[in-house]
């Protein structure tokens, strides 16, 4: 029930209990969106311009990205909390997209070729931005959840990689190029070359971003203010201590040293200098082949990356409101078509500024358009601030950010999931490594696809799931699922979901039981979609999925029916002992065996060349009955009876559907 505390103003800035970033909202809420927006844009400029940086692009071009999306975003996107702007995940795409077209990412001076490079980037960007608005105009951004988990999770930690291997050079003074699994390799070397005073700036930057959580874990009322502002504070002042503004050399150790403003932030400090030299995009270069490698690569994982972080940030709204992804989608080409022609990066809906949006008390769309307010201020009016930033404070900045990426906890989640989810993360994160994004998110799909060929997984049922759709009662339908649910026939799955029961109010029961297999992918994303359901009010309920055995002990492991498994006995011994053994077996569940007779002369101490009858005994029980059967046996046997037994594990494919936890 609404709060009759709040003003009439801002109550009629909620939907049902919820805030929306309509004008009403903008009045209810415009002082805790824009503190939010204030905090957020401490947050976002360091890191806007630490992106811009290690694209190989203009320090500002992130900012130019972060402004639009504050504005664009807002207009267009019902994503009331996400914070639209450049991602660290898309710095190996724009970086390799200016190499490939003979940038060098800045490394030895802004050229002319730089220049070329970087507007033939932004083509590349437009035209990625026009396929994004073609998909969310046509309701595809289903599309995103067509790749698996695990490669997704893969990628991203090879980014994280990537990412530290680029900058961790930077951090330490130096310029250098080449592959990541090289610049790995040649971190000692780096170390033993770094710049001492560049090098201190970077490394203590990378210290506070670490080590900044744990201090707000101790002392609270410091949680607020963002690590990369603490970094600035701390490193900014050093670069004036060591006179980085001004050309000069020191000795340290018998060896000189040189200090430049090259190590600073490259803007023009006059106002408003920053938008004197705008690039537009050079859309003669998509005549080439090669640029659309790269306009795939922006629109999949950019598009990708950012319905990731959507469907995030709507799990922690407070509120539990829900973003329409095609409509986000759409605002986020739009902000891209309009980011690219004035020479920004691409953008996404970014994860840690809208975590940090909701930390500090965002509640509608509008936190995003003060953040981008306060970007353009910075920019526009105080240029010659940015110039005094440290880049190797930048770089310490996104060696955590990649590191977070990749962060070590990553790979122990995925091997509680199950072995074939840490394979396929490997792989891809491998894969990417040694050749690039495209192959090597390929190379992990491809796995996966031929894991469940392997599993059994019928090829008519990889994309397209046999599913029926019958109505209960006028309140819920029933969904049966036959053969398998996997990653390439989930879209096909959540659709039918939706238009059997979120769109008609009505709630879906999941009948799993002629199921023989769901992967982790689908697990998950069943999971969410539970959600989904109980904020309408409504239930996804899944029958059947307890006759499906996990790979682990993990609730989103993969699971597949496996034949019923039960023990058979085989008893040998004194005629004198049937009635009694089969008391045993009845008194155990069993209520069916076989006795016959049989020819023995090895058995007990009256064993001799002619041999005995015997009586021989079978039959089947499931484990805990055969245990107790087993006891009640070796009981007889103690007694001076001469029995041989033999236990055996077997498979009953006809209990596969129907288990019974006593008897066969």
């Amino acid at each position: 029930m609404t709060d009759l505390s709040k003003t009439n103003a801002e109550s009629t800035a909620w939907l049902g209990d919820k805030p929306v970033g309509n004008w009403q909202g903008f009045k209810a809420y415009w002082q805790s969106d824009l503190m939010s927006g204030l905090m957020v844009f401490l947050l976002a400029l360091p890191l806007c311009l630490g992106i811009s940086v290690a694209s190989g692009v203009p320090p500002v071009a992130g900012v130019f990205t972060a402004i639009i999306g504050g504005g664009i975003g807002t207009l267009f996107s019902n994503s009331e909390l996400t914070i639209k702007g450049p991602a660290a995940g898309l710095i190996v795409i724009v970086l390799g997209c200016i190499e490939a077209f003979g940038g060098d990412g800045m490394t030895g001076g802004w050229t002319e070729i730089d220049t070329n490079a970087y507007r033939a980037a932004l083509a590349v960007g437009f035209a990625a931005a026009i396929i994004q608005i073609g998909f969310g105009l046509v309701r595809a951004g289903i599309v995103g959840e067509f790749f698996p988990v695990a490669a997704i999770h893969g990628m991203l930690a090879a980014i994280g990689l990537i990412i530290i291997s680029k900058q961790i050079p930077v951090a330490l003074g130096l310029s250098v190029n080449g592959e990541p699994l090289d610049l790995i390799r040649r971190i000692p070397e780096f170390i033993v070359e770094a710049n001492p005073v560049i090098a201190l700036i970077g490394m203590l930057s990378i210290l506070v971003m670490f080590l900044w959580p744990l201090v707000g874990k101790k002392f609270p009322a410091l949680r607020r203010i963002p690590s990369p502002m603490v970094v600035l504070a701390l490193t900014v002042p050093l670069g004036w201590f060591f006179d980085l503004l001004h050309q000069h050399s020191y000795f340290l150790h018998n060896h000189e040293y040189q200090l430049s403003e090259k190590y600073l932030v490259a803007v023009p400090e006059k106002i408003f200098g920053v938008f004197s030299n705008i690039q537009t995009p050079d859309f003669t270069v998509l005549q080439q082949p090669i640029a659309w490698k790269w306009v795939a690569l922006f629109f999949i994982i950019g598009s990708l990356e950012s319905i990731l972080s959507a469907k995030a940030v709507d799990l922690l709204d407070p509120w539990k409101r829900r973003s329409d992804m095609d409509r986000d989608i759409i605002a986020v080409g739009a902000g891209n078509v309009l980011s690219s022609l004035v020479g920004g990066l691409p953008m996404i809906s970014e994860i840690v500024r809208s975590k940090a949006n909701i930390d500090n008390g965002g509640k509608t769309r509008f936190a995003n358009f003060w953040h981008g307010i306060f970007l353009l201020a910075c920019v526009s009016l105080l240029p010659m601030l940015l110039h005094q930033i440290p880049l190797a404070a930048l770089a310490g900045m996104l060696v955590y950010t990649g590191f977070r990426l990749a962060h070590p906890q990553e790979f122990i989640n995925v091997f509680k999931i199950g072995l074939d989810q840490l394979a396929i993360f490997v792989v891809t994160l491998v894969a990417v490594l040694a050749t690039d994004l495209l192959i090597g998110i390929a190379i992990g799909i491809g796995l996966k696809f031929l894991m469940h060929l392997a599993q059994g997984v019928p090829l008519r049922t990889l994309f397209f799931p046999a599913l029926n759709v019958e109505p209960i009662d006028g309140h819920s339908v029933r969904i049966a699922a036959g053969e398998s649910l996997v990653f390439s026939n989930w879209i096909a799955v959540r659709r039918t979901i939706e238009i059997a029961g979120l769109n008609q109010g009505k709630s879906v029961l999941l009948d799993l039981t002629k199921t023989k297999m769901v992967d982790h992918s689908v697990m998950e994303k069943l999971h969410h979609l539970e959600d989904d359901f109980r904020l309408q009010g409504l239930q996804l309920e899944l029958l059947g999925l307890d006759q499906l055995e996990p790979m682990t002990s993990h609730h989103l492991a993969s699971r597949n029916r496996r034949p019923a498994t039960a023990q058979r006995l085989t008893v040998i011994g004194d005629l004198s002992l049937e009635d009694e053994i089969a008391d045993i077996l009845e008194d155990g569940g069993v209520s069916a065996f076989t006795a016959s007779r049989c020819w023995d002369r090895h058995i007990g101490p009256k064993a001799n060349a002619e041999g005995r009858e015997l009586l021989r005994i079978e039959a089947v029980a499931s484990h805990e009955a055969m245990r107790q059967i087993l006891q009640r046996i070796n009981a007889a046997a103690s007694r001076g009876h001469q029995l041989r037994a033999y236990l055996e594990t077997v498979y009953i494919p006809l209990l596969a559907n129907k288990r019974d936890d006593s008897h066969s």
